[in-house]
């Protein structure tokens, strides 16, 4: 029998680390072999071009702190371009959502590089993330936020040698996705909803983006977990996916410790309930013992989205996260109530 302790102590990612910057794809769109695979660092330039209707790209951040959880996304579909963005209160569990969408992306261009400034002028809400020398600012406006005005102001840090998860996921020359799961970004800033007041200090509040660029089949699922935070006086991050990545050679799972990446390159195992999301998630790793975490969900975001070729459903657990992790260096952490989500995505877009 395999001994999985002796394997967590040898077992390391298998899959090739770019050191240089690459271009995702050739001039007809098609996949760059030398851009599979993952980085520290965003190296990848996604020069998406051709396959119409099937080019998605997203930036969606999400900030968290002990009182509140706040996200907000712009999104092109090819045919349509997204907007959203919600507040969770963590006291009361008061929740708001909004989303506007813009048929064919009219006035929604978005970058090839990671960072870059990206935004949304709308009548109904509008959205600025502006990138300059490792600051992303938000600034939000959403007049009818719940009946009520909502206005953010955030800065999110992201230090030159803070390490980060960038992917290369090859489905195949036409089919692929460029992923940058950013954690452990410190936060300050200020949001407005209604007469409620959060407040985001470095100390304790934390963002997250998940960046991506990429040519998708119609019909996708995924599962995406992700937590940021203090640990025993340490900052921790963790991010994990599935299912999408299944048989690629390549994962989108790495744990981060104060600005360092350990690339898993193995699955997750995910086991949860379907009929029951409120029910605790276990997330653990395939091949060896480096990953053994509980998830219990304490609040449901459920968005689904039905209209002519969209047919969308997700289920977005926010909760707790208890267990441990191991890093590359063999280091076995602890983690106790780390807030984070983790969801469950069924797409046909």
């Amino acid at each position: 029998m395999i001994n999985r302790n002796l394997l967590s102590a040898v077992y390391r990612t298998h899959e090739k680390e770019i050191m240089n910057q690459v271009d995702l794809c050739d001039a007809n769109g098609k996949l760059l072999h030398d851009s599979v695979g993952w980085s520290r660092y965003p190296m990848i330039r996604c020069n998406v071009t051709g396959h119409p209707l099937r080019k998605k790209k997203w930036n969606y951040w999400c900030v968290t702190n002990a009182k509140c959880l706040f996200s907000v996304t712009i999104s092109n579909l090819d045919y349509a371009a997204a907007m959203f963005m919600y507040v969770l209160d963590l006291d009361t569990l008061e929740f708001e959502e909004q989303t506007v969408v813009v048929p064919f992306g009219r006035g929604c261009d978005m970058p090839d590089e990671v960072n870059a400034s990206v935004q949304f002028a709308g009548k109904q809400m509008q959205i600025v993330f502006h990138y300059e020398s490792g600051i992303t600012t938000i600034r939000v406006r959403c007049e009818n936020f719940g009946g009520k005005l909502l206005t953010a102001e955030l800065e999110i840090h992201c230090p030159s040698d803070h390490e980060t998860l960038n992917v290369v996921v090859p489905w195949n020359a036409n089919r692929f996705q460029f992923t940058s799961k950013q954690n452990c970004l410190r936060t300050n800033g200020k949001l407005m909803w209604g007469d409620r007041e959060y407040l985001f200090d470095p100390s304790d509040s934390f963002a997250c983006l998940d960046y991506g660029r990429g040519v998708w089949k119609y019909k996708s699922t995924w599962n995406w977990g992700s937590a940021s935070g203090m640990q025993q006086g340490r900052l921790i991050g963790i991010t994990f996916g599935g299912r999408w990545t299944d048989g690629t050679g390549v994962t989108e799972n790495g744990i981060v410790v104060e600005g360092k990446l350990s690339k898993l390159g193995e699955d997750m195992v995910w086991k949860y309930n379907p009929s029951d999301y409120m029910k605790p998630w276990l997330l653990e790793t395939s091949k060896t013992d480096r990953v053994s975490l509980k998830f219990v969900p304490f609040y449901e975001r459920i968005a689904k989205t039905k209209a002519v070729i969209i047919d969308s459903e997700v289920h977005q657990m926010i909760g707790r996260y208890y267990g441990y992790v191991v890093t590359d260096e063999d280091e076995k952490l602890e983690i106790d109530g780390l807030v984070g989500w983790a969801e469950d995505h069924r797409a046909r877009w």
